[in-house]
């Protein structure tokens, strides 16, 4: 919205200085002169000594260095006052300079003001703190949004490139092109499905309610059961009640990203997940403990990122489980929306240990 340009602030700093040095000067004399010449008569004043003024005498004596006293203190009112609020206004210029930067699309610019903690160093640490998570907000979008527009152009350019080659076999089979192009779609949905999720738990707009983890996990092992006898993997469940506020939805698709993510790290047959869930002073513990290839250090720091995945990961050919590389992704989003934390940590003899703790108020 356009503005019409006003008085700067300082400017405005200066006139109120001034004015009320000017307003305590005029305060100061007219008290002087009212409890002073009140006592002096007017008139002449009959004594055997010397002349003795009388109050118009007085007056006349009065007035000339009184306007000298207040032009002298208008000019040191305009005069100290724009210095004093230059220096008081002085960190409101670089918090301006670090806003106008980051208008421009510089969040890497810092205010970084130094000095004693005072309500503007206060202002410019909360500045500081603000434009930190602007720039890793925006960073992380940025990589995301990169990455998922090629994760998504990928089933694309793969159905354009069947209909293609159908088009020009005569003798192509209908019902394979069909299962196929059903097959890259499927997992079209499911992506794009993981990508709305993920979004919704970064946005953290959800009710919270007071939800049973152990009730979710035994949920998520039963609805993936099947899964896990195809690849031979055996999964058992234990632990005591859980109860944390949060979104149902939201915490069963935590759980049941966490075991699928298990049971699709267990390349082998024979390969085991174990689920835990209990209640500790701090909050409440889920635990999801698998089996399968070790993984080295520098690639567990990286699984929490969107389209990451594990070393050996099974690339299934069943769409409605192959793997977008955003489980653990949504996973920690729905973490840090429950204000918990998600823990990785290599598993000794190969696998993964994720422990998801969210706090209980």
């Amino acid at each position: 919205m356009a503005r019409r340009r006003g008085m700067s602030a300082r400017l405005k700093l200066t006139l109120s200085y001034a004015g009320f040095l000017m307003v305590a000067g005029v305060l100061l004399l007219a008290v002087v002169a009212l409890f002073l010449l009140r006592y002096v008569p007017d008139g002449q004043i009959r004594t055997m000594g010397p002349f003795v003024p009388n109050r118009s005498d007085l007056v006349r004596a009065f007035v000339p260095p009184t306007i000298a006293a207040l032009v002298f203190l208008l000019a040191l009112g305009l005069v100290g006052g724009w210095f004093l609020s230059g220096r008081m206004l002085a960190p409101l210029t670089r918090l301006n300079e670090a806003a106008r930067l980051a208008v421009e699309g510089s969040l890497s610019h810092r205010v970084d003001m130094p000095g004693a903690k005072d309500e503007f160093r206060d202002l410019a640490d909360v500045f500081d703190t603000m434009l930190a998570r602007l720039e890793a907000h925006v960073e992380e979008q940025r990589r995301f949004a990169s990455n998922a527009s090629h994760e998504l152009r990928t089933p694309l350019a793969i159905s354009q490139a069947m209909l293609e080659v159908a088009r020009e076999d005569p003798e192509r089979d209908v019902d394979v092109l069909i299962d196929r192009l059903q097959d890259v779609n499927a997992r079209a949905i499911t992506l794009t499905e993981a990508l709305l999720l993920l979004a919704r738990a970064d946005r953290g707009t959800f009710s919270r309610e007071r939800v049973e983890l152990s009730l979710l996990a035994e949920d998520a092992v039963e609805s993936l059961h099947p899964l896990a006898d195809r690849r031979g993997v055996t999964l058992d469940i234990r632990g005591t009640t859980a109860s944390v506020d949060g979104s149902p939805a939201l915490l069963q698709q935590l759980i049941v990203n966490l075991v699928h993510n298990a049971i699709v790290h267990n390349i082998a047959v024979g390969g085991s997940v174990e689920v835990r869930t209990e209640m500790t002073q701090r909050g409440a513990v889920a635990v999801i403990e698998n089996s399968g290839e070790v993984i080295p250090a520098h690639l567990l720091a990286t699984l929490r990122e969107p389209f990451q995945r594990g070393a050996g990961r099974f690339r299934s050919k069943d769409a409605a489980h192959a793997g977008a590389g955003l489980g653990l992704a949504i996973a920690d989003g729905i973490t840090r929306a429950h204000g918990g934390t998600l823990e990785l940590e290599p598993r000794s003899g190969g696998g993964l240990i994720v422990t998801v703790r969210l706090p209980v108020e």
